[in-house]
């Protein structure tokens, strides 16, 4: 009776542990795949006219002002998310950690979280590109900012959540020991807790980013593009998401060798973001009990 039930039970776990491989190794196929794909379609096309020349020259142009574009309002979206999303974290782990009003947040929290980028980019045009309209005569006022903060909403809630989860692992004994020397709460949240959390704080930040980087369903509705270079933040802006979904779309085979070359460009700037948090993660992770 023992035999046949050790006899059951190791192979259940032999066929568990084969299931588990099989689907492990079919996972790493489709990313070798796509990756492959797109280093071999895009790699012909990074060539210095790529980050030089505009989209306004088609074929025979770059993504000069696309790459100019993506960095400002990812770098404005993360001005907006990321002080309101490290603030929001710090007051749920710290000040809000086992209250109604806290698990509300988080609720709440959790739902923008899982939201559909192109709901937000809808709530961004109403809120935000409909009433500019009002200061240009009835035209519809498309604009990087408002790309912005479609991104940075994208963006708060895993801020947010990072921040309240990196908070909440600094050992309670580091707590106790601070309040016992008199040390006020506040103080001892950004001179104690914040510090000995930063690593992880910081990795939320950077996955927030990664993540802002391939966005293209918001910026329709809010950037909208743009071929030429500006930078200023209340016209229209160009994004290589929106470059690449454009391009995409043309029949022409050399537009869509350059929309491969943005693909790789995001592709190898999310990778480097994910390898940086990895090793800044790994460098400084926050010891707990």
């Amino acid at each position: 009776m023992a035999a046949s039930v050790y006899v059951r039970r190791r192979a259940i776990n032999v066929i568990a542990l084969g299931l588990s491989a099989f689907a492990t190794a079919l996972g790493l196929v489709f990313l070798a795949w796509i990756l492959w794909m797109t280093l071999k379609s895009g790699l012909a096309a990074i060539t210095p006219r790529l980050f030089t020349k505009i989209t306004a020259y088609g074929a025979d142009g770059g993504l000069a002002n696309a790459i100019a574009g993506s960095l400002i309002m990812d770098l404005m979206a993360l001005l907006i998310c990321a002080p309101i999303g490290v603030l929001a974290g710090t007051f749920l782990a710290e000040y809000a950690n086992r209250t109604k009003l806290g698990a509300t947040i988080r609720f709440l929290n959790d739902i923008l979280l899982s939201a559909p980028s192109i709901v937000l980019g809808l709530f961004v045009y109403v809120i935000v590109v409909l009433p500019m309209s009002n200061f240009t005569h009835g035209q519809v006022s498309f604009s990087g900012f408002a790309g912005a903060v479609a991104l940075a909403l994208i963006g708060l809630p895993v801020i947010v959540r990072t921040t309240d989860e990196m908070l909440q692992l600094v050992p309670g004994t580091l707590r106790e020991a601070t309040l016992s020397l008199g040390v006020p709460q506040w103080k001892m949240t950004v001179q104690v807790l914040m510090r000995a959390a930063t690593s992880g704080i910081v990795t939320g930040v950077l996955l927030a980013l990664a993540r802002l980087a391939g966005e293209t369903a918001p910026l329709l509705f809010t950037a909208f593009g743009n071929n030429f270079m500006t930078v200023h933040p209340m016209d229209k802006m160009a994004s290589l998401p929106v470059a690449i979904y454009q391009y995409t779309n043309d029949p022409s085979p050399a537009l869509h060798t350059i929309a491969w070359a943005g693909a790789l460009l995001i592709t190898l700037f999310v990778l480097v973001l994910s390898l940086l948090t990895r090793m800044l993660f790994s460098r400084h992770k926050v010891r707990y009990d």
